[in-house]
């Protein structure tokens, strides 16, 4: 039989995409035209359905060795043998090794999970919730617009610390640390500052809106 770090470890095909990083349970479309992906595609449709993301970094021309692994729920063939995609991530990954690069990046993975918490998450999470609801609602004044936070919000602490990171726009190096992060407080609590931060600017942006009106 199997051991259970046997068990974790696999080989996955490996989709770097640029300033992209993917959370568990966040979907992800995708449109795939080159070639050596139209092969892999080709070929998980045929198997599992499952690849990893990593978020690749141009400026620093790296590949990140934590990534998400999307599973494809729905898919559109185009002319040319070109595909959309619709994806969700699933489990976090990290790489062990490279197996192959042609066609198409293979690597070897093992899973990664959070560390199971020794204290009561809720409160922390309510407070990143309503941090969260205060940005929304300052964006909206300040477009003169009603902005709605979607009724699907994770209620659970660990999903509402992936909903928070992946809805953090144009930031991918902060959402990599968060994704790397093992411990559901610390991202919770980095989430809280980067909140707490944008709140703050907003507010100060609101008040001299107001002045000049």
């Amino acid at each position: 039989m199997a051991s259970s770090s046997s068990l974790a470890v696999r080989e996955l095909p490996l989709f770097p995409l640029p300033e992209v990083v993917l959370f568990p349970a966040r979907p992800l479309p995708l449109h795939i035209f080159e070639f050596r992906y139209r092969i892999m595609m080709n070929t998980i449709l045929e198997s599992d359905r499952r690849f990893g993301v990593l978020m690749f970094d141009p400026t620093q021309g790296q590949v990140a060795s934590v990534g998400c692994c999307a599973e494809v729920i729905q898919y559109q063939r185009l002319p040319d043998d070109r595909m959309k995609i619709m994806t969700l991530g699933q489990q976090r990954f990290r790489v062990l090794e490279a197996v192959r690069e042609k066609p198409y990046l293979v690597g070897l993975v093992e899973w990664i999970e959070d560390e199971p918490p020794t204290t009561d998450l809720r409160p922390l999470a309510k407070d990143v919730e309503i941090l969260l609801r205060d940005v929304v609602q300052l964006s909206g004044k300040l477009m003169d617009q009603p902005i709605e936070l979607p009724d699907d919000i994770p209620d659970l602490p660990t999903e509402l610390s992936y909903w928070v990171a992946s809805n953090l726009y144009g930031v991918a190096s902060e959402q990599q640390t968060l994704l790397e992060m093992q411990d559901t407080v610390a991202r919770l609590q980095r989430e809280a500052e980067i909140l707490t931060s944008t709140r703050n600017h907003l507010a100060a942006r609101t008040v001299l809106k107001d002045a000049l009106n």
